[in-house]
This record gives C-alpha cells, sequence and structure tokens, in this order.
C-alpha cells in the first residue's frame, strides 16, 4: 500500500500527436500525489531524456523508495538503472503488455491527451513544448483530481489543506 509523497514513483513515456508528426513527453509521477515531479520532450525516444527527468526529480524532490516503470528500452538502459541504483531506489518494472501496472500513468496520458493535445495541433515542436509545460504546471498546481477529494496533486504531494467553499 503506497501510503506517502515519494514513497513510490512512477515513469513512462507517450507520444504527442502534432499538426505534422509528434514529440515524445516522458513524466516521472509522484504515485500517492499524482504530481508530475518532472517531465522532458524529446524528438527522439533516446534513454537521455529519461534520465535526466529521473536526475531533475531527485535534485527536487529527493529519492523515492521504489521506482516504477515498464520495460521500455529506455528503463532497462546501463544508465537508467545505475541512476536508480546510485540513488539506492529499489526497481518494480510492470510485466510485457501489463499496462495496468502503470495505470497511474496513463491515467495522467488520458488526461493530457484529451485537456490539452486533442484540443491543439500543435505546429512545430517549440509549440508541443510550450504547451505541455503549461498544462503540467496547471494540472500540478489546479486540476482537482477525484482520487484525491478534489484536491490538486501540489495540495497531497505538500500536504497543503483544501480549501473551504465559501458559504452559498
Amino acid at each position: 500500500m503506497i501510503t506517502r509523497p515519494n514513497h513510490v514513483w512512477a515513469m513512462d513515456i507517450t507520444y504527442v500527436p502534432m499538426a505534422r508528426g509528434f514529440v515524445y513527453l516522458v513524466v516521472v509521477l509522484d504515485w500517492f500525489s499524482r504530481k508530475a515531479l518532472a517531465w522532458r520532450r524529446s524528438i527522439t525516444l533516446e534513454t537521455g531524456p529519461c534520465v535526466a527527468a529521473l536526475r531533475d526529480a531527485l535534485a527536487r524532490h529527493g529519492p523515492p523508495e521504489i521506482m516504477n516503470t515498464d520495460q521500455g528500452s529506455q528503463f532497462t538502459s546501463v544508465a537508467f538503472i545505475q541512476a536508480l541504483q546510485t540513488a539506492q531506489i529499489a526497481i518494480s518494472m510492470d510485466g510485457k503488455g501489463a499496462w495496468r501496472d502503470n495505470v497511474v500513468v496513463e491515467r495522467l496520458w488520458r488526461t493530457i491527451k484529451y485537456e490539452e493535445v486533442y484540443l491543439r495541433a500543435y505546429r512545430s515542436v517549440s509549440e508541443a513544448r510550450s504547451g505541455l509545460d503549461r498544462y503540467l504546471a496547471f494540472y500540478n498546481r489546479c486540476r482537482p483530481h477525484s482520487a484525491l477529494d478534489g484536491q490538486t496533486p501540489d495540495q497531497v504531494y505538500f500536504n497543503q489543506p483544501k480549501p473551504i467553499q465559501a458559504a452559498a
């Protein structure tokens, strides 16, 4: 059972369609709070952006106990595994084809695509980067989640109280 922020993190990669072509988005997500801790956009499916996002999350938030990923080549690479081992993070990898094992990140992809990406036809990589950055900041700070009792990821991650509803 996951009981607090930084207990388990999850990472995954998705593609983001544009008017012409696509970019890739990798996110480090805190499983408990649903907070996107770090992310990178890339035009290739290389390991570098995954390691960079992981290092960014570690520098900002310290290490989790466990990192959950799928068995994609980026997450089974020597560089990525070494970064986890150096930070003394336990490694949890989903079974092949077991998308439900990382359902929290899969929900994030659905949310990003339906609330941001599919409503815009990014014309360039720079437009996609700025749109995704803007949306993920909104997602963390402002977007309430039913799974979080109506709180935002930042409220849960930083243990901030839920706002009091004004009397009607």
